[in-house]
């Protein structure tokens, strides 16, 4: 059987404005708007049910305002029966560094600590609904800014410590999914279920922590333990 693989950056150019919101949220949905199916998320190569990796995230709390506004979105999607993201798991991935069993914690630690010394302050994200890619019902970000900035201070150090992402900062496409497609059907159902909840008010989060967790997949969804933390200066 052929699998599809939901792979590449997506949108596959970046927006022309980095700091725009309105910008980067109709960049978004001119990316979806030229998709006509979408595809099952879940059929990704390198992963399995066995598979532990480092990544650096950053994470939600239950409490955030905005896990109310993404279940308030579900519940608007729950016809195409989607696998939804759980309250405690909406996230923003930065990338992966490495293979649990194959990076020790001493050298964990000193990659923290050097990060700690040259993370920057604070920041505030927007989520503003709601867009998709070929596999996930997703929020755009705003700006984008902050989190090029952090993306490259990790690559960067994570160089130095032999741990780089596995995928430069060119290719970072910053977003927030709320839902995992687990079929192929076409997008443009999406689409019409997708465009009332445009008109949502976007919710603003203050970012204060960047996480280096351990990631596996647990069924049909992304579980973590966090193992290290950053914790970016106050404003």
């Amino acid at each position: 059987m052929q699998r599809t693989v939901d792979s590449g950056p997506f949108p596959p150019s970046p927006p022309p404005s980095t700091t725009d919101p309105a910008v980067i949220a109709a960049h978004d949905w001119a990316a979806f708007d030229a998709v006509e199916k979408m595809v099952d998320h879940w059929e990704r190569p390198g992963w399995s049910g066995d598979t532990r990796a480092y990544y650096w995230m950053l994470t939600i709390p239950e409490e955030s305002p905005l896990v109310g506004h993404m279940r308030q979105c579900q519940r608007a999607l729950a016809h195409f029966g989607f696998d939804d993201i759980a309250p405690d798991g909406l996230h923003l991935t930065l990338g992966r560094i490495g293979l649990v069993g194959e990076i020790g914690g001493d050298r964990l630690d000193r990659l923290t600590a050097d990060a700690q010394q040259r993370v920057s302050g604070r920041f505030t994200l927007r989520a503003i609904p709601l867009s998709a890619s070929r596999g996930a019902i997703r929020y755009s970000v705003a700006p984008w800014r902050p989190l090029l900035d952090l993306y490259q201070m990790l690559h960067e150090v994570g160089a130095r410590h032999g741990l780089p992402f596995r995928k430069p900062a060119a290719v970072f496409r910053p977003h927030m999914g709320i839902a995992y497609s687990n079929r192929t059907l076409p997008a443009a159902g999406v689409r019409a279920a997708l465009r009332p909840l445009r008109e949502l008010d976007p919710v603003d989060v203050l970012v204060e922590q960047a996480h280096l967790v351990v990631l596996r997949r647990e069924a049909r969804a992304y579980r973590w333990n966090v193992a290290r933390t950053l914790h970016l200066a106050p404003c």
